[in-house]
């Protein structure tokens, strides 16, 4: 086929999940679409909105990647890494630390799951000089209201005796006091963004425990006790903070860790949109001419702030049809995504395993990608005559 023009193609996927990187991701997507339009200008903006795959993106637009020793989820030592970016933010992504990909993390029950080292790495971060902290709060294993988290940066809690207790979901039916006077003083000088489109409080049948406990192991009889003990956390920290936020809208995101972050004077940003502006995604749509985007399955919820949703809505806005490519599409669905997509398509040609399509994913993206251009070129070629 003779190329008419050389199309200008901005690709903008997240990550495949137990698979590929958004990064990976996009490669092989841009890879299918210079196989078949060989003339074309392909620009790589991989995509995150808040969960696993953030702290790539964001690294992708420029900065330094650290590996810091952490706790996990668990409470065993692990390597984890977050980010330093060029205007001198730093990255900490949730799930890269307490993540549900974790088997380590999940093997303990999740009233035993902590995020202190979420804590820790803000220490770290802060001791490298960073005052202004992106943190994703996606995809996270733990369901602890954040008592990890700020039990590493100096919270401490006792029962009724003056016994020290553990930060710790499974100790909060013995809890009476909080002390936050060894609270990192440092915090008190930095912004904090959470990076979620979660608008759950933190209790109630919104809930993180009732909404995000089952994925995360919660069991049904479990909820109404983790969600109790949740709340009177919540209520003697609010007590001794003068401050509250756990009806606030994002409390529940991270199973609380939202919560804690609020309390520390966070704003709750949608992480799509900030990672967006990140990669410069509005600007190399400017030239564009299709958009392609994806992740690893696509269905309603995509349309609820999911980063193919946004990238759609910015592609929109900058008047470029936008395509959605993505490991599976849940049929049902399709009636509500072709409203924001110009079509939508999946990368399995034929019945396979979910195994096969995540080992050869990269491929099989390659080959949707270049089928996908060939469509698209007969159908810009014919408008361009």
């Amino acid at each position: 086929m003779t190329l008419a023009f050389s199309p200008v193609v901005v690709v903008a996927p997240d990550s495949f999940k137990a698979s590929l990187s958004a990064q990976q991701v996009a490669a092989a997507i841009g890879a299918g679409v210079l196989t078949a339009a060989p003339h074309a200008q392909v620009h790589l903006c991989p995509i995150a909105d808040g969960g696993e795959g953030t702290l790539d993106a964001l690294l992708h637009a420029g900065g330094q990647r650290r590996l810091l020793q952490l706790h996990g989820a668990a409470g065993a030592w692990r390597e984890a890494a977050a980010g330093l970016l060029n205007d001198g933010s730093a990255v900490i992504e949730s799930a890269e630390i307490v993540g549900l990909t974790d088997h380590a993390g999940t093997a303990v029950a999740v009233q035993n799951r902590s995020t202190r080292g979420v804590g820790e790495a803000l220490l770290h971060l802060l001791d490298s000089g960073a005052r202004r902290f992106l943190i994703g709060l996606g995809g996270s294993s733990t369901n602890d209201g954040g008592l990890g988290m700020l039990g590493a940066l100096g919270m401490k809690l006792y029962d009724a005796a003056g016994r020290q207790l553990d930060a710790l979901p499974s100790q909060l039916d013995r809890l009476a006091r909080i002390d936050i006077s060894d609270l990192e003083p440092r915090l008190r000088d930095i912004q904090i963004v959470a990076m979620s489109d979660v608008d759950n409080p933190l209790c109630g049948p919104q809930g993180a425990t009732a909404v995000f406990g089952p994925q995360k192991g919660v069991r049904p009889e479990q909820i109404a006790p983790l969600d109790a003990q949740l709340g009177r956390f919540a209520s003697l920290l609010e007590q001794v903070c003068a401050r509250s936020a756990a009806n606030a809208p994002g409390a529940g995101a991270a199973g609380g860790l939202g919560y804690a972050l609020l309390m520390l004077g966070a704003q709750f940003q949608s992480g799509a949109h900030t990672v967006a502006d990140y990669v410069g995604l509005d600007a190399a749509l400017k030239q564009a001419d299709w958009l392609i985007t994806g992740e690893g399955r696509s269905d309603a919820q995509t349309l609820h702030g999911k980063a193919p949703f946004i990238a759609a809505q910015r592609a929109r806005q900058a008047g470029v049809p936008a395509s959605l490519l993505s490991g599976g599409i849940d049929r049902a669905a399709l009636g509500v995504l072709q409203n924001s997509f110009a079509g939508c398509f999946s990368i399995v040609f034929g019945p396979v395993s979910l195994e096969h399509a995540i080992h050869n994913a990269a491929d099989l993206l390659h080959d949707s990608a270049e089928q996908m251009t060939r469509l698209w070129l007969m159908g810009a070629n014919r408008n361009r005559q």
